[in-house]
Formats: structure tokens, sequence, C-alpha cells
């Protein structure tokens, strides 16, 4: 959706740029608002903090002016506001009242702050409504914005950098690249040695401010090319800037250490929820930075994870479908359809910078061989990008893998337990992957029992009593997320 600063004449447009849906985080944020209401109205007040940073010098005259301004303001716009709106905008009001509480309304992070606070009540002044996870983009701005039901309008830094990177491969458009980049620069918040794009709301039990792996990533290689495409080594240190999340431990960062490696987590807030497609994004803009900005830094971070992923790739693989998450050893639920196609894109994103990067290193070796000078478009530093050091091949056949399992049909299978004659007994029925299942037992014609749901890859119970021995006939119709139908009918023996 489309609008004026004001917050009028919305439109609903198609942007070409703009990623679809599943690459955005899931519209559900924790509702945990009365806790975080009652703590910032026993603390520092927001213009209080102005007034502090403004003393400290840490603030200019006129920006702390325009700042109190605009808090006034919006106090005043949410007492006439009803319904919704109102909520919305003390939501949004109540959550930078914390920050000012808990003492992390820093000059770095105001700007983000002010400019929520702003466009929430320019949103909601405006008399528009949303449907939760609806995104919006204001005409003089470039940042997207999702609503998060309970939690106002917000920066989605995920669709904003999924937007750049789109910009940036339909060449062309320059300037909105250039433009995005600046004003996503100019939000960004000083966090674990570096800046960081960070989150500014409650989501899935998670206290902001917090940061994603999965969008920092994404960032990361949105600055990378620009970089490259723009000829400004500006955006290269911004890049480098915001690689201190993934050196630092969470919560302030996502770096996770193990014995391979590192897992780069995609909610600094989780560290035991390991996300198997943020994870592998993280490492596609850590790559992307060490490729077009020839940092070692990201190379070094990028070659930590990697080992990390190889030996935790196959906990994501049941061999029918994808694992969203794993926490250490314990398997975690399957992906929805959305985030399996995701993983799979993903995965196929790394396979292809990693072959890309070994025919470069060929390139280079070929050259060598000849007496030839290395091309500068190869390796700025006169060396192979990456040496072509990490074997793509497992990230290949796991993209193409995640691929097949979208148009193969699930795997079912029925036996019985203690079925007998006039007896409580059971049917077990397995299930290879997640699937909208329905299950009937039936004998000579008459439904004794019937199961039915989304049932994850597992096996289920069905309760019967048999009226006689003879015959059982179980049917199974088990429809996957794709699509793929299976439908099976087994006989079990009735003693």
């Amino acid at each position: 959706m489309l609008v004026d600063p004001d917050g009028r004449n919305a439109v609903t447009v198609e942007d070409p740029a703009l990623p679809p849906d599943n690459t955005a985080v899931p519209a559900n944020p924790a509702a945990t608002r009365p806790p975080a209401i009652a703590r910032a109205a026993a603390g520092r007040s927001v213009p209080a903090t102005i007034a502090s940073l403004r003393k400290r010098g840490q603030l200019d005259a006129a920006t702390a002016a325009q700042y109190r301004k605009d808090w006034s303001s919006s106090v005043g716009v949410a007492a006439g506001l009803s319904g919704t709106a109102r909520s919305e905008m003390q939501a949004v009001l109540a959550n930078a009242r914390m920050f000012a509480a808990d003492k992390v309304l820093t000059a770095s992070r105001l700007p983000a702050v002010m400019l929520t606070v702003t466009r929430n009540r320019s949103w909601w002044a405006g008399g528009s409504s949303l449907s939760s996870g609806n995104r919006v983009r204001f005409r003089d701005s470039e940042i997207i914005w999702q609503y998060y039901a309970g939690q106002g309008i917000q920066i989605q830094w995920l669709g904003t950098f999924g937007r750049a990177n789109a910009l940036w491969s339909y060449k062309g458009k320059d300037d909105e690249l250039s433009a995005l980049l600046a004003e996503a620069r100019s939000l960004a918040a000083n966090r674990a040695g570096g800046i960081a794009f960070e989150y500014l709301f409650f989501f899935d039990g998670g206290r902001p401010p917090w940061v994603s792996g999965l969008a920092q990533g994404t960032g990361l290689s949105a600055f990378s090319r620009g970089a490259a495409r723009l000829k400004d080594p500006a955006l290269f240190e911004d890049a480098h800037d915001a690689l201190g999340i993934f050196r630092t431990a969470p919560p302030r960062g996502v770096r996770l250490k193990s014995p391979p490696g590192v897992h780069y987590l995609q909610y600094s807030y989780a560290r035991d929820q390991q996300i198997g497609n943020g994870f592998v994004q993280s490492l596609n803009g850590l790559h992307d930075l060490a490729l077009f900005g020839n940092d070692d830094d990201a190379w070094k971070l990028l070659t930590e994870g990697e080992r990390h992923l190889r030996s935790e790739l196959g906990s994501f693989d049941t061999g029918a479908w994808s694992r969203y998450e794993h926490a250490g050893s314990r398997p975690g639920p399957e992906s929805t359809l959305d985030y399996h196609k995701l993983f799979g894109q993903f995965l196929h994103g790394f396979c292809d910078r990693l072959t890309k990067d070994r025919e470069l290193a060929g390139a280079k070796a070929a050259q060598a061989a000849a007496g030839d000078e290395p091309s500068p478009s190869t390796d700025a530093k006169g060396r192979s990008p990456l040496a072509g050091k990490i074997d793509p091949q497992r990230y290949c056949s796991a993209a193409d893998r995640f691929d097949s399992y979208l148009t193969t049909a699930p795997r079912v299978s029925a036996r019985g337990k203690a079925l007998r004659a006039k007896a409580r007994g059971t049917v077990k029925v397995w299930l290879n992957k997640i699937a909208n299942v329905t299950i009937t037992v039936s004998q000579n014609g008459r439904q004794l029992a019937s199961r039915g749901g989304l049932f994850g890859r597992g096996s289920y119970d069905v309760a019967v009593k048999p009226r006689s021995g003879g015959k059982l006939t179980v049917t199974v119709v088990a429809t996957d997320l794709a699509g793929n139908r299976k439908q099976q009918t087994t006989a079990l023996t009735v003693r």
C-alpha cells in the first residue's frame, strides 16, 4: 500500500521490487502490552530522555526541539483517536516509553523510534485501516512498513532489504537503490560494536529492541551489491560495520557458538530457536560482503557459519520435507509451505554463490598457468574471491531435494495393534510428511472410527472396537501442503 506522508490517499499498488509476503517476519507478535505500559510509566519519560541527550551534546538543539514537538503532537493525536487506531497508537507510544524507562533510548536509536511514532501518528490519524501483515510505503520514503496487530505499523527490515536487492537486480533503478540504502543507514542503531537494523516491537515472546540474522544478512547483500553498483565505498564500510551482531552472542547479537562452528540466530532473543532458512540467508549476506567488498572479516564469519551449517543441514531435512527449526538435538516442526519454499530458495542462492566462487577459482588458476595477470573483475586483491574453498555440492543437492519434495506425494502406512472382535484395539497410521489427513476405519461397509486434521510427520493412533472377526478397512487420504495427494486403503486382520 502506498500512502502520502500525512497518512492520506492510501492506495493498493503492485510493487514488483517488493518481495512476496513469505520473506517477511510473520505477523503474530506477542501481546505483552500491559506490563510494558506499567513499567514505562514508572521510569524516565521520552521528553526527559531527549533533554538529557541534548544536555550531553548527543543531540543538536534543532533535532531535540523537533523530537519534543513530534512526541507532544503524537501523544495529543493518540488521545483523540478511538477504537483500533487509538489502541495501536498507544501501543507504539508505550514501546517508546519503555525504551526511555529502560535507558535504551539512545541517540542512535532515536531516529528509528521517533520515525515509528510519527509514521503511526500519520497513518492512524489518516483514517485508513489495515489487516495484520499488510505492508505500507510512504511516498516520500523507500522504507517498507508492516502492520503487526497490537503493535502498529513497524519498519520491516527484511522487506526493505529485499526490495533493495530487487532494485539492484532490475538495473536502471540506481537512484531508488541509493536513496533506500541512505535512508536505511540513517535509521541504524549502534549495537554490538557496530550498527544494527533493529526491530522495535514485541514479537513472539521477544522484547524490543531485537535484531535478526536473517534481516541483517539480507541487508549485507543489499549494501554490498549497492556499493559495487553505485561505486560508493562508503556503503562497503556500512556493510562492514553491520558485522557486529555476527560477532556477538545473544541477546545483543546472533552468534551462537558450537563445536563445529557458529550458528547465526534468526532472532537475537531466542537462542534455543535455530531456524534453518534464516541461517542460510545470513551466510548469503556474509558471502556477498566477502566477495564484493573483499572483506576478510566477512569471509571468516562465513566460514565459521558454513562449518556449522555443514554439520546441521541434515537435521533440517526429513527426507520428505524441511524442518523449520531445531533446538539442540530436539527436532523442530516441519516448515509451512512458504517457509519450505523460502528455505529452498536460500539454499539455491548459497549453491549458486559457491559454484561461481569455484568457477572463478578455476579461472584464476588458468590465468596463473598461462602467465597472465588476474582479471581485476575476479579479484581486487589479486586472489580468487573466496578461493573456491567451500564445496557447493551438498548445498546444491539439498536445494534440489527440497524442490523435489514439492512434487512428491506423501507416503502412508497402516497397521493394527490388538485387533480382536468386540475388544478395544488400535489402528496405527504412519505419515512421512506434514499433510492434511483423513483416516477412516470401517468393517463390512460400516464406519467404526475416523480421525482427521493437519498432521506432521509421525505416527497416529485411532481407537477402534471391531464388531466381529475378519477384516478392517483403513482408508487414509493425505494431501501435503503443496497439494500432492495420496490415498491408500489397507486391510487389517481382526481375530
